[in-house]
């Protein structure tokens, strides 16, 4: 079995810049002696996006990092069967709070609340199932669906 494998994924620049697909890379849970969220369990790698998000911490691993599920859009009755996590940065390498992500400023447009602002790089992973086993390829395909949630979702 590989030690690093990699996965497509989106990536949502804080400066505005266009959203692209990133090879986010995985190791195995089993290698990384600190603890990450819990459903990364069921699929047993651990993601490093911190390695696509400007002004993170370094070193930190997922200690960096939290991660919001999207599991549904809003009046949607059932859940996606491909599931996606967003992980966005708590930790910066200065202390200093990561700027608000302009992008998805734009995207809520009137709705936006500063407060409750998505802020730095975020990196939007996709899942085989409901129960988060397994990573897979993400694809610019998947964007629209993205962009809907975000839309209507404020930052945790």
């Amino acid at each position: 079995m590989d030690l690093i494998l990699a996965f497509e994924a989106i990536i949502l620049h804080a400066d505005g810049r266009l959203p692209e697909l990133v090879s986010l890379k995985t190791s195995p849970l089993a290698a990384f002696p600190v603890s990450v969220p819990e459903v990364l369990y069921r699929c047993g790698r651990v993601p490093h996006p911190e390695l696509y998000m400007d002004c993170i911490a370094e070193g930190l691993g997922p200690r960096s990092w939290r991660i919001q599920a999207i599991e549904q859009l809003e009046c949607m009755t059932a859940k996606f069967i491909a599931p996606y996590i967003a992980f966005y940065p708590i930790v910066s390498r200065d202390g200093s709070p990561f700027p608000v992500n302009t992008f998805i400023r734009a995207i809520k447009g009137k709705r936006f609340l500063d407060a409750r602002a998505w802020r730095g790089d975020i990196v939007i992973a996709k899942f085989s199932d409901q129960e988060y086993t397994r990573i897979i390829d993400a694809s610019m395909a998947d964007f629209p669906i993205v962009k809907n949630w975000l839309g209507t979702q404020h930052a945790p």
